[in-house]
């Protein structure tokens, strides 16, 4: 049987465009903290029927299906196979729209009033966010976010994910997994179902992914909206490594994506901390 969740609907008037009261969202999202903070591995909440149902089936319905000039297509095995990422940038009015309301005002004090974080920012450029859809035989391995966005020199804190599959059967895998700090257990498997929304913090340690190739049918595809959101700092390289993702392989994985995992990390520190020509020279070796 699939677990079932709150059911907890941000309070967006739809009858003039997305229009939402901050003050009412900041106070849902208060009433909510608790259960946030406690959460395990890491801080999270998982939140059933996010948007009205007018709005998820309007972005549903402006997902793009056919390619963009902007898609970002990941066929790299453990670090994202069969996986497309559509900017909203040049996506349909409507999409645009819905994207913009996501990064506004009321939608960062909901998260503000969540998480405790203050003073959140949105990114405009959608660093990558926005629509994520993966393919039968596709998976993300177990990773930690890349922790500054260094287009806009900002620390990531939060990840806000909502699912757009209707139908959804586990046995085509697909389930996002919250692995403890240790990475030794997983703690929490959460199914990718219509209008589900997953809110989690972001640190070099918060361990999750889907990484197990999914075995949809033919034609069905694993697809969600994911928002990223910020916090900026005086000092923000000296407080706060400047590293990118990382991912790291399961108990349970074979040797060979094992192996795999640990090249990826290493390839990742040499890439953060070796000057650019010496790490050119070594990849090209």
């Amino acid at each position: 049987m699939k677990k079932m969740y709150q059911q907890i609907q941000l309070p967006i008037d739809m009858s003039d465009g997305l229009v939402m009261d901050g003050k009412e969202a900041k106070a849902l999202g208060e009433m909510l903290r608790e259960e946030y903070k406690k959460a395990e591995p890491f801080e999270h909440i998982v939140m059933d029927g996010f948007l009205p149902d007018d709005l998820i089936s309007r972005v549903r319905a402006n997902f793009p299906t056919e390619k963009l000039n902007s898609d970002i297509v990941f066929d790299m095995g453990y670090a994202g196979h069969h996986k497309r990422q559509i900017l909203p940038l040049e996506c349909n009015a409507s999409a645009r729209e819905f994207f913009a309301f996501m990064n506004s005002a009321p939608v960062l004090q909901f998260l503000e009033g969540l998480t405790g974080i203050e003073a959140l920012l949105p990114d405009p450029y959608f660093v990558g966010g926005g629509f994520h859809e993966t393919s039968r035989g596709g998976k993300l391995g177990v990773h930690a976010d890349f922790r500054i966005n260094e287009q806009l020199n900002i620390q990531r804190r939060l990840n806000l994910l909502i699912y757009l599959n209707e139908d959804w059967n586990d046995e085509w895998r697909g389930q996002l997994e919250l692995w403890d700090k240790s990475m030794t257990e997983c703690r929490a498997r959460v199914s990718p179902l219509w209008n589900r929304c997953v809110v989690f913090s972001t640190d070099a340690d918060t361990w999750h992914g889907h990484p197990d190739e999914l075995m949809t049918p033919d034609g069905v595809k694993r697809r969600s909206v994911a928002l990223y959101y910020y916090t900026a700092s005086k000092s923000l390289y000296g407080e706060v490594p400047n590293l990118g993702t990382m991912y790291k392989a399961r108990p349970s994985d074979d040797a060979v994506t094992k192996a795999v995992a640990r090249s990826l990390v290493i390839d990742q520190y040499l890439r953060d901390y070796l000057p650019a020509a010496a790490y050119r020279g070594i990849a090209r070796i």
